[in-house]
């Protein structure tokens, strides 16, 4: 096996598994455990994982795209996805709340199409625009000073507005959702103190993330895991994340389709 060949194999058992180990990995590809030590210094210069202590665990990244128009044709699939599953926890007559999330976006898309007789709440432009026109639902925009991406509005009415509400669901984006250290972050702190607040308020609230934010940072934790009622996502997680969040009774919905 080349070199190139054994990186790949090993980034591809750190998918699957969300670490190696130097022992496994010198049985599995017949090399010495020094073969495999340089071969993980050589991806962590790489900067494709970080070592520890006997092997390796999947680098997490933290990628600054704040505008919404940058990044809401990114994973459109993947938010589909995500919307099927959100919507089908949706009731009749439910008080929704849809915050800044360019997953809220498709999630807001699939509730004009079916003409729920719901209420939507949401502080996010895009969102009011595309359920402007629907004859059931009820919109409810939550104003206040205009984000600095310019796609919804946070700050202090916004957050006093939101605390005043008691929503039966709600729907929070999130920049990076880290099961292992039970956190769910985004990038600025007005988006967060919202997101916490809205989490708060609400009977129910569920963070929706592309299953690539499971191995991606922001820089500001508004939440815990534990405190939502639980991850919605696009696709299986790795096995070891699936662990972790069945360990802290975290309830992963995944669509079906």
């Amino acid at each position: 096996m080349f070199l190139e060949e054994r990186h790949d194999a090993i980034m591809r058992r750190l998918v699957l598994d969300g670490k190696v180990r130097v022992k496994d990995l010198a049985k599995e590809f017949d090399v010495t455990e020094d073969c495999i030590r340089k071969d993980l210094g050589s991806l962590e210069k790489q900067g494709r994982l970080k070592r520890t202590y006997g092997g390796a665990v999947r680098r997490r990244e933290n990628i600054h795209i704040l505008e919404v128009a940058k990044h809401k044709e990114m994973d459109v699939d993947a938010k589909r996805k995500i919307a099927r599953a959100a919507v089908e926890l949706i009731s009749e007559r439910d008080m929704i709340f849809l915050d800044i999330s360019t997953s809220n976006i498709a999630i807001a898309e699939l509730l004009a199409q079916k003409d729920m007789d719901v209420t939507v709440v949401t502080n996010m432009i895009d969102i009011l625009v595309i359920l402007a026109h629907s004859s059931k639902i009820h919109v409810v925009f939550a104003g206040g000073k205009l984000s600095k991406s310019r796609d919804g509005f946070w700050g202090g009415m916004t957050l006093d507005f939101i605390s005043k509400l008691k929503p039966d669901i709600a729907f929070v984006g999130a920049v990076g959702v880290d099961v292992k250290e039970n956190s769910v972050s985004t990038f600025d702190i007005d988006d967060g103190i919202n997101k916490a607040a809205i989490v708060r308020v609400s009977k129910r609230a569920y963070v929706v993330a592309e299953s690539r934010k499971l191995s991606s940072d922001g820089n500001y934790n508004y939440t815990t895991l534990d405190t939502l009622s639980g991850l919605i996502t696009d696709a299986v997680p790795p096995a070891d994340i699936v662990r972790a969040a069945d360990s802290m009774g975290i309830d992963l919905v995944i669509s079906e389709d």
